[in-house]
């Protein structure tokens, strides 16, 4: 897209704002997931795969309900990022009140959640590989409220009653997307 900051202006971004490996983990994670979804839903690759790159890019510097992600926002629009993106990544949190009023939007609350939950699913397989991750498993631990319980569960449920699709087969998508990229994610094992 012409005249809008590039992915490589997004990944610089998110490394000014994120220092946690963890974290980044997350936004590389987001990203291919909202790829493999642009994909699917017939998006633009650049908007939805920068929203899923740079969603949480405020939230190690401002983490309170308060600030992100707000502040984010702020810096997105400074930084000329289109008003689409802008608005995707503040529908994602719940509490903003912005509504999901669009396929990008959300796509990226159905992968959000559901991406660092599977991200979980994988490390405490005995092989940390997520080639081993089945859906089975994903709704099991879902059932377990002390497993990765900052996770936020009510999100996953109502994001896949919004864009109204089936659990099993979207758990399966995210892996399967997730699984592209292994390597990079540190999902491929030990």
């Amino acid at each position: 897209m012409p005249n809008h900051p590039t992915r490589d202006d997004a990944l610089t971004l998110l490394h000014e704002y994120t220092k946690s490996d963890s974290l980044r983990r997350h936004a590389l994670g987001v990203e291919q997931a909202m790829l493999k979804m642009a994909e699917k839903y017939g998006g633009d690759l650049y908007e939805w795969g920068i929203v899923g790159l740079l969603h949480d890019f405020d939230y190690e510097m401002y983490p309170t309900i308060e600030e992100h992600p707000y502040k984010g926002n702020e810096i997105l629009k400074e930084k000329g990022y289109p008003e689409s993106i802008c608005k995707a990544i503040m529908g994602h949190a719940t509490y903003t009140g912005v509504p999901r009023d669009t396929d990008m939007a959300k796509a990226l609350f159905s992968v959000d959640e559901l991406t660092g939950f599977i991200f979980a699913v994988t490390y405490v397989r005995p092989s940390r590989s997520i080639f081993e991750v089945q859906p089975k498993s994903v709704k099991k631990k879902l059932k377990q409220k002390s497993f990765a319980a900052s996770v936020v569960r009510e999100d996953i449920f109502l994001s896949v009653e919004e864009l109204e699709i089936d659990m099993t087969e979207h758990i399966q998508f995210v892996i399967d997307a997730l699984a592209e990229k292994a390597e990079v994610l540190g999902l491929a094992g030990d």
